[in-house]
């Protein structure tokens, strides 16, 4: 591990333990916060682990709802990194999973537009983590994710999660399968982070990616 990622790791578990607090759900667009602060985004196909990624992160159990149920985030939820500090480190931004919801169509539809509209609409969205099942790999609604933030020239990097669920072996074929998808999206960050939120691997990682976006002396960090 070099010098500088070692850094940013420290920073990622420094700037993590300052709290993370939820403070709205949001389900229209006129419901959004000001954009006074830089946001992070979570997305990924219904049922994938962004809750419970979340909750991982920031060493604060239930702090998203989880569920075996696909679709059960059905608004964007606000949360609030570091709430202590006078104007708050940034927004992580849990949006709701899409490619199944036990809904009617018209819902679909409309979670659909409030989240196209807010992946298109947001100046203040620095990055959005697009959260890949391991054991599946990249599916046709993932690339679909993949062309809309490409196209909204919105940065965007891949986590794989349950990779503990993996068959031995298997994680060098996904890694190397989502990395050749990769090559050509001008969007897309290059590197992808293999994460298991049950058994830690890859949080720090993370940690260290939304360390990177925030301006953690304006915080009080010192390195």
């Amino acid at each position: 591990m070099t010098d500088q990622k070692d850094k940013l790791i420290e920073a990622g578990r420094w700037l993590l333990a300052q709290g993370t607090e939820f403070r709205l759900g949001v389900v229209a667009l006129d419901a959004l916060p000001a954009p006074d602060r830089i946001e992070i985004a979570f997305a990924g196909r219904s049922n994938v682990g962004k809750s419970s990624l979340i909750n991982a992160i920031t060493g604060t159990k239930g702090l998203a709802r989880t569920s075996n149920t696909p679709g059960r985030t059905q608004e964007l939820n606000f949360f609030m990194l570091a709430p202590q500090r006078a104007t708050g480190a940034a927004w992580l931004v849990d949006l709701p999973g899409y490619g199944y919801a036990r809904e009617s169509k018209s819902k679909i539809a409309a979670w659909n537009a409030l989240l196209n509209d807010y992946l298109r609409g947001r100046p203040n969205l620095r990055r959005v983590f697009v959260l890949v099942d391991s054991r599946h790999g990249l599916k046709k609604n993932d690339l679909a994710m993949m062309d809309d933030l490409d196209m909204a020239a919105v940065s965007y990097q891949i986590v794989l999660t349950k990779i503990d669920k993996l068959k031995k072996g298997a994680l060098d074929k996904v890694l190397s399968e989502t990395q050749s998808s990769l090559a050509k999206r001008p969007a897309a960050h290059p590197e992808i982070i293999a994460t298991s939120s049950d058994k830690g691997d890859g949080l720090a990682d993370v940690r260290a990616q939304i360390a990177s976006l925030v301006d953690l002396v304006e915080l009080g960090y010192k390195a």
